[in-house]
């Protein structure tokens, strides 16, 4: 298979429907000062951190319970406008923008924790509350939920595209980890998919339709999540390697192995000096694997050694100070809220820039084959750009950093972004490993999937929401 070659994506299609006074003034009815009409506060909900520029939503309602996003759904079905669900706004792909206009429903103050049942290892909430919080609140159970994506995003958010992050390696991603949902749909009715038991036989899968949809579907107003017992003992460590193939090499055997590492995350020889700047570390200017285990004492030593025993194969070792311990909490904490600030150390490290990102995955035994010959055309392009991998599960991404004042480095990013897609297809991945389409991978999914199968998913969007109204414009066109 091989990618569009046609950049048809660079300006997306905005087709602003009417918003008709009747529906303004019955938003203003119903929710008062929850609804507001200012610019600033649209504006806040018209971006997220993709390269678009797209017109801003006509309303902002600030739902603070399920009925509230029921009503607002309800309302705007009345006069078909579309409806855009609103989490911390901090996607990568363009998925809250308001390219058909219409209303955004801000579930921020939707936050709440609900319930935890620690005997079942599961915690129910709101879809506003940020991974962080769920955290928080599950760590006097002995309990955590392992999904990290890179910025504090809202769980909503995160079950909406199917997020993953550094532990996804260990753990899965929002698809493994998320049991039922409480869902508005776009009629506004309100409905529940799946419980809290294990398993279950019983009918379709609606859960792991709803995650992934991107809003398309139906609005999220409840999460029952699996949560996970703190591990006895955590090891980290970092290594540094003389090439990324060494670091790549590494990282294959280990998971080929079958060793159960928690975390494998690379980071190439300039973001690391990025993020050294960016967070005031010293760590090794070199390409680098940051790595972590869970267990018991005994079972997290013996990973260690296997995996710093397979590093050294590759040219790191600890004689020549490339393997490092992170022996404490607080240096673990440093360590990887440094990876998970990658991102902001690049955006910050040439003032004015914008990052056009991929996230390609592939299997495990073909990573050296796709990540190698994309980091070359990358250096070829004199494009600066980051380089980080949640390279355990095979996915990477790309930051190319472009001047948003020049169309001819936007075009170049993304000619780098189709040629990466194109060999991770031939190689039998994926145009996205945990961002989500959006708007940014909409040609990708086509070449991906096959007409075929995105007429399936057309089915199931008019079915389910036969006026169109629920984030439209997103994933595929109808």
């Amino acid at each position: 298979m091989n990618a569009p070659t046609e950049l048809t994506h660079l300006v997306p299609h905005i087709q602003p429907r009417e918003v008709p006074a009747e529906l303004m003034s019955a938003l203003q009815a119903r929710f008062g000062a929850q609804c507001s009409t200012a610019l600033a506060v649209r504006e806040q909900h018209g971006r997220d951190e993709s390269v678009y520029d797209v017109p801003p939503p006509a309303a902002v309602v600030f739902a603070q319970s399920t009925q509230d996003v029921a009503d607002a759904v309800k309302l705007a079905a009345l006069y078909k406008v579309p409806v855009i669900p609103f989490g911390v706004g901090s996607s990568l792909e363009g998925h809250l923008l308001a390219v058909q206009g219409g209303i955004s429903i801000d579930v921020g103050r939707m936050n709440a924790v609900l319930s935890i049942n620690a005997e079942d290892l599961t915690v129910t909430v709101q879809p506003g509350v940020t991974r962080k919080a769920v955290n928080e609140a599950v760590k006097s159970e002995g309990l955590f939920f392992p999904i990290d994506p890179g910025a504090d995003a809202s769980i909503g958010g995160m079950a909406a595209t199917r997020a993953s992050g550094t532990n996804a390696v260990r753990y899965g991603t929002m698809r493994e980890n998320v049991l039922a949902l409480e869902v508005v749909t776009a009629s506004g009715e309100v409905i529940r998919t799946g419980t809290r038991a294990k398993k279950s036989s019983a009918g379709y899968d609606l859960t792991r339709l709803m995650v992934g949809s991107e809003g398309t579907l139906g609005i999220m107003t409840e999460v029952t999540l699996k949560l996970y017992p703190l591990p006895e003992a955590i090891s980290a460590a970092t290594c540094s390697f003389p090439s990324i193939e060494a670091a790549v090499r590494t990282t294959i055997q280990v998971i080929q192995m079958g060793i159960p590492i928690a975390r494998c995350e690379l980071i190439d020889a300039g973001t690391v000096r990025m993020v050294n700047a960016h967070s005031k570390l010293g760590l090794r200017e070199e390409h680098m694997l940051l790595m972590e285990f869970h267990g018991s004492p005994a079972s997290v030593k013996e990973q260690a050694e296997t995996v710093q025993e397979i590093a050294s194969e590759f040219g790191a070792n600890s004689e020549n100070g490339a393997f490092e311990w992170a022996t404490t909490p607080e240096e673990r904490t440093r360590l990887w809220t440094a990876r998970h600030n990658a991102y902001f150390a690049a955006i910050q490290s040439k003032p004015g820039c914008r990052a056009v990102s991929t996230d390609t995955c592939v299997p495990i035994s073909r990573l050296a084959d796709c990540l190698l010959d994309s980091v070359a055309e990358a250096d070829a392009s004199g494009i600066p750009y980051f380089l980080v991998g949640h390279v355990g599960d095979g996915n990477f991404h790309f930051g190319y950093l472009i001047d948003p004042t020049k169309p001819e480095e936007r075009e170049q990013a993304e000619v780098l972004n189709h040629q990466l897609v194109a060999r991770a297809l031939r190689l039998e991945g994926t145009c996205t490993g945990e961002h989500g389409v959006g708007l940014h991978k909409m040609d990708f999914l086509l070449t991906e999937a096959g007409s075929g199968a995105v007429d399936m998913m057309r089915t199931i969007k008019r079915a389910l929401d036969p006026h169109n109204i629920l984030n439209p414009g997103k994933i595929f066109a109808l």
